[in-house]
């Protein structure tokens, strides 16, 4: 191959790379931060509405006594300095004071027990109790509604959809974490629908 052809070539090669590159970035830039363990507060209005609709004001991080709502960096682009919380680090503890001075009704007033952040869901390969390890019930203890979001059936955890609020404190809890970082137990988001995103 001569001198001309290989840089041609080289050229060529580069530019699909970034246009490929640019193209992971601009999805990446506007893909909703919302997944697995990483929810929006309390009352929140649907994820296809709520960078739109929120004002970034941070009102909801500077009132929450549990600082478990955190405003996203600029990395998370269209959704930047908008409040996720973490889960698994720290849970919603359904205080509701987010949804008090929300200026703009992006969290909207809920009660506590009508709150759908996400639905906890079992996952029964890493779970203590479901695969026969421990008689593990931390999740079912730290459940606000216990008996109802979280029952023991044969001494193992079961989640009620209709009930669950999504505040993770259950996942925060669970002693148990698979090599990828999943708990025995994880709070998965909802569409607007009220369906599990898996």
């Amino acid at each position: 191959m001569k001198r001309r052809g290989f840089l041609k070539l080289a050229g060529a090669v580069t530019v699909t790379a970034l246009v490929s590159s640019s193209a992971e970035t601009s999805a990446a830039l506007v893909r909703s931060p919302v997944t697995t363990n990483r929810l929006r507060p309390p009352g929140a209005v649907p994820e296809e509405i709520f960078a739109g609709k929120c004002l970034r004001c941070g009102r909801c991080v500077e009132v929450c006594p549990y600082h478990c709502i955190e405003l996203l960096d600029i990395r998370h682009g269209l959704h930047a300095g908008t409040p996720l919380i973490a889960v698994e680090k720290i849970p919603c503890y359904l205080c509701m004071k987010c949804v008090d001075v929300c200026p703009t009704g992006t969290l909207q007033r809920v009660e506590m027990a009508e709150t759908r952040m996400g639905l906890a869901v079992i996952n029964q390969f890493i779970c203590a109790a479901w695969n026969g390890r421990a008689l593990c019930r931390t999740c079912y203890d730290k459940c606000p509604f216990k008996n109802r979001a979280i029952r023991l059936e044969a001494l193992k955890p079961v989640v009620d959809e209709t009930d669950c609020t999504g505040c993770g404190l259950c996942t925060h809890a669970c002693p148990v974490t698979s090599v990828d970082g999943r708990k025995g137990i994880n709070v998965e988001p909802l569409y607007s629908g009220g369906k599990v995103k898996y």
